[in-house]
């Protein structure tokens, strides 16, 4: 902050001041609309922005001054401004233990889950992360939060949403785009050794995609945790017919679902037939 504007906001009556302070602690992004609500009016915000006593960090969205915003401090800032949101996929995995390849050098993408569109804003945001959205769509409605859990962040312990390993599981291998990532997919479920079969279960119930039930099941039958002798795998739907996940890959005949032949023991042998394409 310049020597000019300490000067304007030590000039601002101190009530106002310790009012502002109260109500944004470090790192809370916000709107007018939330700043409305908490009785600070339109005139008022434009002054704290001319004094320096909020910033602009993007369209409409303002914060205290202070240190670098982190990732977990726009998650937060949704949920407070009502976005029903979560931290998913492989980026629940990777915060909570099951980390394997962390990039070097890049910035991590946070995947985030909500049912409905995320503020522009969202992508302006100078963080040590980017953010990718997906939608709520691979778990029917009845599922509601099933499999979701908050975790404390900050000096301030901040609830965050995330997945838990169970879901953001399923979540990562719904969007497996090529062999490179099944590889990472195997990694976390061979460290998986302690996901809750029962809350599994239901999450493969209340899973609408065949595709992704059979490869998350395929996944779990290699590594023979204990968690998955439990499953009632009858009890979960997975369709019929075969299914092409991989192509040029070979049929897996317990799940009918094609992978890469490495990946079945002996290649083409036992369990395999020969290449769909």
């Amino acid at each position: 902050m310049t020597m000019q504007k300490t000067k304007k906001l030590n000039q601002t009556p101190v009530s106002a001041r310790v009012k502002l302070a109260s109500i944004l602690t470090d790192g809370l992004l916000v709107d007018r609309n939330y700043l409305k609500n908490k009785g600070i009016e339109r005139p008022l915000v434009d002054y704290y922005l001319r004094s320096g006593g909020l910033e602009a960090v993007g369209r409409g969205v303002y914060r205290r001054p202070g240190p670098d915003l982190k990732w977990q401090h726009v998650v937060y800032s949704l949920q407070v401004l009502n976005y029903a949101i979560y931290v998913g996929g492989r980026s629940a995995l990777d915060h909570q233990g099951l980390a394997h390849y962390l990039p070097l050098g890049e910035k991590e993408i946070i995947h985030l889950y909500s049912a409905n569109k995320l503020p522009a804003w969202l992508h302006e945001m100078k963080t040590n992360a980017c953010f990718k959205q997906h939608s709520c769509s691979l778990f029917s409605k009845e599922a509601g939060e099933m499999g979701l859990t908050t975790l404390p962040f900050g000096g301030w312990d901040w609830p965050l949403s995330y997945a838990t390993r169970e879901r953001a599981l399923i979540e990562y291998v719904d969007d497996l785009p090529n062999k490179a990532a099944l590889e990472i997919a195997d990694k976390y479920m061979e460290s998986a050794i302690t996901l809750r079969p029962d809350l599994l279960m239901s999450l493969l119930q209340a899973c609408k995609r065949v595709k992704t039930k059979r490869l998350f099941l395929w996944l779990a039958q290699r590594h023979k945790h204990a968690w998955f002798s439990r499953l009632d795998i009858p009890n979960v739907e997975l369709g019929s017919g075969k299914r092409v996940i991989f192509k040029e890959g070979v049929l897996d005949k317990q799940f009918n679902i094609t992978v890469p032949s490495e990946y079945l023991d002996g290649g083409n042998g036992d369990g395999a037939e020969q290449p769909l394409f």
